[in-house]
Protein backbone atom coordinates (compact mmCIF):
# COMPACT_ATOMS: atom_id res chain seq x y z
CA UNK A 1 0.00 0.00 0.00
CA UNK A 2 1.30 3.47 -0.69
CA UNK A 3 1.93 5.76 2.14
CA UNK A 4 3.09 9.07 2.37
CA UNK A 5 6.71 8.11 3.75
CA UNK A 6 7.17 6.27 0.48
CA UNK A 7 6.41 9.52 -1.83
CA UNK A 8 9.06 11.33 0.96
CA UNK A 9 11.51 8.63 0.83
CA UNK A 10 11.28 8.73 -3.05
CA UNK A 11 11.23 12.55 -3.52
CA UNK A 12 14.44 13.00 -1.16
CA UNK A 13 16.17 9.78 -3.14
CA UNK A 14 15.96 11.01 -6.46
CA UNK A 15 17.23 14.74 -5.57
CA UNK A 16 14.42 16.63 -3.54
CA UNK A 17 15.96 18.21 -0.33
CA UNK A 18 12.86 18.46 1.47
CA UNK A 19 9.35 16.93 0.68
CA UNK A 20 5.64 17.71 2.68
CA UNK A 21 2.10 16.27 1.74
CA UNK A 22 -0.94 19.00 2.00
CA UNK A 23 -4.65 18.29 1.84
CA UNK A 24 -5.90 19.79 -1.49
CA UNK A 25 -9.01 21.19 1.10
CA UNK A 26 -6.46 24.01 2.20
CA UNK A 27 -7.22 25.79 -1.04
CA UNK A 28 -10.98 26.71 -0.28
CA UNK A 29 -11.45 30.38 -0.90
CA UNK A 30 -8.67 30.46 -3.47
CA UNK A 31 -9.45 32.80 -6.67
CA UNK A 32 -10.97 30.43 -9.53
CA UNK A 33 -8.69 31.19 -11.74
CA UNK A 34 -5.58 30.31 -9.27
CA UNK A 35 -7.24 27.29 -7.98
CA UNK A 36 -5.14 23.87 -8.73
CA UNK A 37 -8.66 22.00 -7.69
CA UNK A 38 -9.63 22.85 -11.39
CA UNK A 39 -6.21 21.27 -12.99
CA UNK A 40 -7.42 17.91 -11.15
CA UNK A 41 -10.73 17.68 -9.07
CA UNK A 42 -10.23 14.01 -7.87
CA UNK A 43 -6.96 15.23 -6.16
CA UNK A 44 -7.04 14.70 -2.84
CA UNK A 45 -3.41 15.93 -1.83
CA UNK A 46 -0.82 17.94 -2.95
CA UNK A 47 3.03 17.01 -2.58
CA UNK A 48 5.59 19.79 -2.12
CA UNK A 49 9.00 19.51 -3.12
CA UNK A 50 12.15 22.08 -1.88
CA UNK A 51 15.07 21.98 -4.11
CA UNK A 52 18.08 24.06 -2.32
CA UNK A 53 19.61 27.08 -3.75
CA UNK A 54 23.64 26.68 -3.13
CA UNK A 55 24.15 30.10 -1.33
CA UNK A 56 27.25 30.18 -3.68
CA UNK A 57 25.09 31.22 -6.61
CA UNK A 58 24.39 34.36 -4.89
CA UNK A 59 28.14 34.85 -4.10
CA UNK A 60 29.15 36.64 -7.55
CA UNK A 61 26.35 39.54 -7.38
CA UNK A 62 26.71 39.45 -3.36
CA UNK A 63 30.80 40.40 -4.55
CA UNK A 64 29.76 42.42 -7.94
CA UNK A 65 31.86 40.11 -10.48
CA UNK A 66 29.19 37.66 -11.31
CA UNK A 67 25.97 37.71 -11.85
CA UNK A 68 25.02 34.75 -14.88
CA UNK A 69 25.08 31.79 -11.98
CA UNK A 70 22.30 32.73 -10.08
CA UNK A 71 19.79 32.96 -13.43
CA UNK A 72 21.07 29.31 -15.21
CA UNK A 73 21.65 27.68 -11.90
CA UNK A 74 19.02 28.50 -9.46
CA UNK A 75 16.28 29.17 -11.80
CA UNK A 76 16.94 27.79 -15.08
CA UNK A 77 18.79 24.59 -13.55
CA UNK A 78 16.22 23.94 -10.96
CA UNK A 79 13.21 24.87 -12.79
CA UNK A 80 13.90 23.16 -16.12
CA UNK A 81 16.12 20.54 -15.26
CA UNK A 82 16.91 19.19 -11.60
CA UNK A 83 12.98 19.20 -10.78
CA UNK A 84 11.45 18.04 -13.67
CA UNK A 85 13.66 14.76 -12.95
CA UNK A 86 12.57 14.30 -9.45
CA UNK A 87 8.69 14.88 -10.34
CA UNK A 88 8.74 12.23 -12.87
CA UNK A 89 10.51 10.05 -10.31
CA UNK A 90 7.84 10.26 -7.74
CA UNK A 91 4.98 10.81 -10.15
CA UNK A 92 5.67 7.41 -11.69
CA UNK A 93 5.96 5.58 -8.23
CA UNK A 94 2.59 6.93 -7.41
CA UNK A 95 1.16 5.94 -10.53
CA UNK A 96 3.02 2.34 -10.56
CA UNK A 97 0.64 2.03 -7.18
CA UNK A 98 -2.16 2.84 -9.62
CA UNK A 99 -2.55 6.50 -8.30
CA UNK A 100 -2.58 9.29 -10.66
CA UNK A 101 -0.09 11.68 -10.09
CA UNK A 102 -0.51 15.76 -11.87
CA UNK A 103 2.74 16.79 -12.16
CA UNK A 104 3.50 20.68 -12.34
CA UNK A 105 7.22 22.29 -12.89
CA UNK A 106 7.67 26.21 -12.63
CA UNK A 107 6.49 27.41 -15.74
CA UNK A 108 7.45 30.66 -15.03
CA UNK A 109 4.25 32.82 -13.70
CA UNK A 110 1.79 32.65 -16.88
CA UNK A 111 -1.48 31.87 -15.81
CA UNK A 112 -4.99 32.94 -16.96
CA UNK A 113 -4.86 36.01 -15.27
CA UNK A 114 -1.73 38.15 -14.35
CA UNK A 115 0.79 37.09 -11.08
CA UNK A 116 1.51 40.82 -10.94
CA UNK A 117 -2.08 42.58 -11.23
CA UNK A 118 -4.87 39.98 -11.43
CA UNK A 119 -6.02 41.10 -14.53
CA UNK A 120 -7.47 38.52 -17.23
CA UNK A 121 -4.28 37.48 -20.00
CA UNK A 122 -6.59 39.07 -22.48
CA UNK A 123 -6.36 42.44 -22.11
CA UNK A 124 -5.02 44.13 -24.76
CA UNK A 125 -6.93 45.49 -28.20
CA UNK A 126 -7.12 43.41 -31.32
CA UNK A 127 -4.22 46.22 -32.51
CA UNK A 128 -2.10 45.44 -29.69
CA UNK A 129 -2.46 42.31 -29.77
CA UNK A 130 -1.24 41.71 -32.84
CA UNK A 131 1.64 43.78 -32.16
CA UNK A 132 2.45 42.01 -29.42
CA UNK A 133 2.43 38.50 -30.68
CA UNK A 134 4.98 39.98 -33.81
CA UNK A 135 7.38 40.73 -31.00
CA UNK A 136 7.23 37.72 -28.90
CA UNK A 137 8.71 36.09 -32.96
CA UNK A 138 11.78 37.91 -31.88
CA UNK A 139 12.12 39.27 -28.12
CA UNK A 140 11.33 37.79 -24.59
CA UNK A 141 7.75 38.12 -23.87
CA UNK A 142 7.46 40.37 -21.13
CA UNK A 143 3.80 39.74 -20.17
CA UNK A 144 2.78 37.93 -16.74
CA UNK A 145 -0.10 36.10 -18.21
CA UNK A 146 -1.33 33.77 -21.29
CA UNK A 147 -2.38 36.64 -23.82
CA UNK A 148 -4.68 34.21 -25.79
CA UNK A 149 -6.74 32.16 -24.04
CA UNK A 150 -10.54 30.86 -23.38
CA UNK A 151 -11.68 28.40 -21.08
CA UNK A 152 -12.44 25.01 -23.21
CA UNK A 153 -16.28 24.28 -21.54
CA UNK A 154 -18.46 26.09 -19.27
CA UNK A 155 -17.94 26.33 -15.40
CA UNK A 156 -13.76 25.66 -16.24
CA UNK A 157 -10.74 28.57 -16.15
CA UNK A 158 -9.10 29.55 -19.06
CA UNK A 159 -5.64 27.70 -19.60
CA UNK A 160 -3.07 27.52 -18.67
CA UNK A 161 -4.18 27.88 -14.65
CA UNK A 162 -1.42 28.99 -12.67
CA UNK A 163 -1.32 28.67 -8.80
CA UNK A 164 0.81 30.15 -5.70
CA UNK A 165 3.38 28.23 -5.27
CA UNK A 166 4.23 29.92 -1.83
CA UNK A 167 0.92 29.89 -0.60
CA UNK A 168 0.78 25.65 -1.56
CA UNK A 169 4.53 25.62 -0.22
CA UNK A 170 2.57 26.65 2.97
CA UNK A 171 0.09 24.12 2.70
CA UNK A 172 2.67 20.98 2.61
CA UNK A 173 4.08 22.27 6.09
CA UNK A 174 7.12 23.35 4.73
CA UNK A 175 7.62 26.25 6.08
CA UNK A 176 5.93 30.25 5.83
CA UNK A 177 6.17 33.39 4.19
CA UNK A 178 8.71 36.43 4.94
CA UNK A 179 7.91 39.55 4.81
CA UNK A 180 9.37 40.02 1.11
CA UNK A 181 6.98 37.59 -0.21
CA UNK A 182 9.41 34.81 -0.38
CA UNK A 183 9.06 31.55 0.98
CA UNK A 184 11.22 30.47 4.33
CA UNK A 185 11.97 27.12 5.40
CA UNK A 186 13.92 25.84 8.71
CA UNK A 187 16.58 24.23 6.58
CA UNK A 188 17.12 26.88 4.10
CA UNK A 189 15.61 30.45 4.97
CA UNK A 190 14.85 31.99 1.47
CA UNK A 191 17.37 29.85 -0.83
CA UNK A 192 15.04 27.07 -2.53
CA UNK A 193 12.59 26.72 -5.22
CA UNK A 194 9.66 24.31 -4.99
CA UNK A 195 7.74 22.55 -7.34
CA UNK A 196 4.42 20.46 -6.93
CA UNK A 197 2.17 17.06 -8.32
CA UNK A 198 -1.47 16.28 -7.14
CA UNK A 199 -2.53 13.33 -6.39
CA UNK A 200 -5.84 11.02 -5.65
CA UNK A 201 -3.90 8.85 -3.35
CA UNK A 202 -5.16 9.01 0.07
CA UNK A 203 -2.38 9.35 1.95
CA UNK A 204 -1.31 11.47 5.01
CA UNK A 205 -0.63 14.75 4.81
CA UNK A 206 1.70 17.18 6.90
CA UNK A 207 0.24 19.17 9.64
CA UNK A 208 1.11 23.23 9.08
CA UNK A 209 4.84 24.16 9.63
CA UNK A 210 4.34 25.17 14.01
CA UNK A 211 7.82 25.67 14.63
CA UNK A 212 9.17 29.17 15.44
CA UNK A 213 8.75 32.24 13.68
CA UNK A 214 11.13 31.95 10.01
CA UNK A 215 10.58 35.55 9.97
CA UNK A 216 12.55 38.17 12.20
CA UNK A 217 10.24 40.88 10.57
CA UNK A 218 13.87 42.80 10.73
CA UNK A 219 12.78 44.51 7.55
CA UNK A 220 16.12 44.43 5.86
CA UNK A 221 14.38 42.76 3.22
CA UNK A 222 12.57 46.60 2.86
CA UNK A 223 15.95 48.20 3.39
CA UNK A 224 18.23 46.87 0.60
CA UNK A 225 15.19 46.87 -2.15
CA UNK A 226 17.54 49.46 -4.61
CA UNK A 227 13.82 50.01 -6.56
CA UNK A 228 11.97 50.94 -3.05
CA UNK A 229 9.16 47.83 -3.78
CA UNK A 230 8.37 46.61 -0.36
CA UNK A 231 5.78 48.11 2.15
CA UNK A 232 7.40 48.39 5.97
CA UNK A 233 4.51 48.99 7.31
CA UNK A 234 1.13 47.83 4.77
CA UNK A 235 0.56 44.38 4.44
CA UNK A 236 -0.92 41.28 2.97
CA UNK A 237 -3.07 38.62 4.65
CA UNK A 238 -4.11 35.49 3.70
CA UNK A 239 -5.22 32.26 5.72
CA UNK A 240 -3.91 28.49 4.85
CA UNK A 241 -6.47 26.47 6.90
CA UNK A 242 -6.10 27.65 10.79
CA UNK A 243 -2.65 29.55 9.59
CA UNK A 244 -2.05 32.89 8.96
CA UNK A 245 0.20 33.78 6.18
CA UNK A 246 1.48 37.91 5.87
CA UNK A 247 4.04 39.49 3.56
CA UNK A 248 4.98 43.26 2.91
CA UNK A 249 2.77 45.10 -0.03
CA UNK A 250 5.09 45.00 -2.85
CA UNK A 251 4.50 46.72 -6.00
CA UNK A 252 5.33 43.64 -8.36
CA UNK A 253 5.91 45.85 -11.68
CA UNK A 254 8.64 48.20 -9.96
CA UNK A 255 10.27 44.39 -8.39
CA UNK A 256 10.49 43.07 -11.82
CA UNK A 257 12.07 45.94 -13.51
CA UNK A 258 14.59 46.21 -10.54
CA UNK A 259 15.32 42.30 -10.33
CA UNK A 260 15.90 42.16 -14.23
CA UNK A 261 17.94 45.63 -14.43
CA UNK A 262 19.00 46.46 -10.61
CA UNK A 263 18.46 50.02 -11.22
CA UNK A 264 21.69 53.26 -11.48
CA UNK A 265 23.25 52.07 -8.90
CA UNK A 266 23.08 48.34 -9.35
CA UNK A 267 24.08 47.76 -12.68
CA UNK A 268 27.64 47.37 -14.09
CA UNK A 269 26.48 46.82 -17.71
CA UNK A 270 24.86 50.05 -18.72
CA UNK A 271 26.97 52.97 -19.34
CA UNK A 272 26.95 55.62 -16.30
CA UNK A 273 25.48 57.99 -19.62
CA UNK A 274 22.58 55.45 -20.49
CA UNK A 275 21.39 56.50 -17.16
CA UNK A 276 22.06 60.21 -17.06
CA UNK A 277 20.59 61.05 -20.22
CA UNK A 278 17.58 58.77 -19.61
CA UNK A 279 16.25 59.12 -23.43
CA UNK A 280 13.01 59.89 -23.87
CA UNK A 281 11.60 59.21 -19.95
CA UNK A 282 12.95 55.44 -20.81
CA UNK A 283 14.01 54.54 -17.15
CA UNK A 284 11.98 56.56 -15.39
CA UNK A 285 10.53 53.20 -13.57
CA UNK A 286 14.02 52.56 -13.04
CA UNK A 287 14.66 56.45 -11.38
CA UNK A 288 11.91 56.02 -8.94
CA UNK A 289 9.45 58.46 -11.60
CA UNK A 290 5.64 57.21 -12.49
CA UNK A 291 4.17 54.15 -11.92
CA UNK A 292 5.31 50.84 -12.76
CA UNK A 293 3.35 48.96 -15.01
CA UNK A 294 3.49 46.74 -17.95
CA UNK A 295 4.12 49.57 -20.52
CA UNK A 296 6.85 51.18 -18.87
CA UNK A 297 8.78 47.71 -17.97
CA UNK A 298 8.55 47.61 -21.95
CA UNK A 299 10.24 50.66 -22.22
CA UNK A 300 12.69 50.01 -19.93
CA UNK A 301 13.33 46.54 -22.01
CA UNK A 302 13.49 47.98 -24.62
CA UNK A 303 16.08 50.91 -24.16
CA UNK A 304 18.35 48.19 -22.08
CA UNK A 305 17.82 44.86 -23.52
CA UNK A 306 21.04 45.50 -25.98
CA UNK A 307 23.32 46.04 -22.68
CA UNK A 308 22.15 42.60 -21.40
CA UNK A 309 24.20 39.81 -21.45
CA UNK A 310 24.04 36.27 -22.46
CA UNK A 311 20.73 35.06 -21.60
CA UNK A 312 19.93 32.01 -19.67
CA UNK A 313 16.41 31.36 -20.63
CA UNK A 314 15.47 33.06 -17.55
CA UNK A 315 15.63 37.12 -16.84
CA UNK A 316 19.35 38.51 -16.40
CA UNK A 317 18.87 38.96 -12.51
CA UNK A 318 20.84 42.14 -11.26
CA UNK A 319 19.40 42.37 -7.66
CA UNK A 320 18.51 39.44 -5.25
CA UNK A 321 18.55 42.47 -2.72
CA UNK A 322 15.60 41.26 -0.46
CA UNK A 323 17.23 37.62 -0.43
CA UNK A 324 20.76 38.55 0.26
CA UNK A 325 19.34 40.78 3.01
CA UNK A 326 17.25 38.18 4.46
CA UNK A 327 20.48 35.46 4.47
CA UNK A 328 22.75 38.32 5.76
CA UNK A 329 20.25 39.30 8.91
CA UNK A 330 19.20 35.51 9.58
CA UNK A 331 23.25 34.35 9.72
CA UNK A 332 24.15 37.60 11.81
CA UNK A 333 20.80 37.99 14.30
CA UNK A 334 19.77 34.56 14.48
CA UNK A 335 17.66 32.35 12.90
CA UNK A 336 16.58 29.85 10.27
CA UNK A 337 20.00 30.49 8.97
CA UNK A 338 22.03 30.53 11.93
CA UNK A 339 25.17 28.28 12.25
CA UNK A 340 24.63 26.61 9.04
CA UNK A 341 27.70 27.58 7.34
CA UNK A 342 31.30 28.16 8.83
CA UNK A 343 31.26 31.82 7.21
CA UNK A 344 28.69 34.32 6.57
CA UNK A 345 27.48 35.58 2.99
CA UNK A 346 28.28 39.09 3.75
CA UNK A 347 31.50 39.54 5.14
CA UNK A 348 32.07 43.39 3.86
CA UNK A 349 29.59 46.14 3.01
CA UNK A 350 27.01 45.60 0.14
CA UNK A 351 28.11 47.51 -2.81
CA UNK A 352 26.48 50.32 -4.63
CA UNK A 353 27.76 52.29 -7.41
CA UNK A 354 28.09 55.49 -8.38
CA UNK A 355 25.28 55.54 -11.11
Amino acid sequence: MLTSEMIKAAALSAGADLCGIGDMSLFEGTPKEMDPRYIFPEATRVVGMVFRIPRGVQRGIEEGTQFYQYPSMAYGGINEIYAPAVLYHVGRLIEDHGYEAAVYRNTGARGCVSDMDGSPGNTLSPEEQIAAFEQEKSKTSHHRSVQFTRETRPGQVPPDLQFHFRLAAVACGLGEIGWSKMFLTPEFGPLQRVAFLFTDAPVEPDPLYSGPPLCRKCMSCVRECPGNCLSSKESIKVYIGDKLCEWGVLDEWKCYAFYTHGGPKYNPFVPKKVWDENENGDLNVLEGIGEANEQEIMKVYTALEKYFPSWVGYNMAKCGGCIRACVSMLEKKGGCMADRFEKPLRTAKAWKMDR
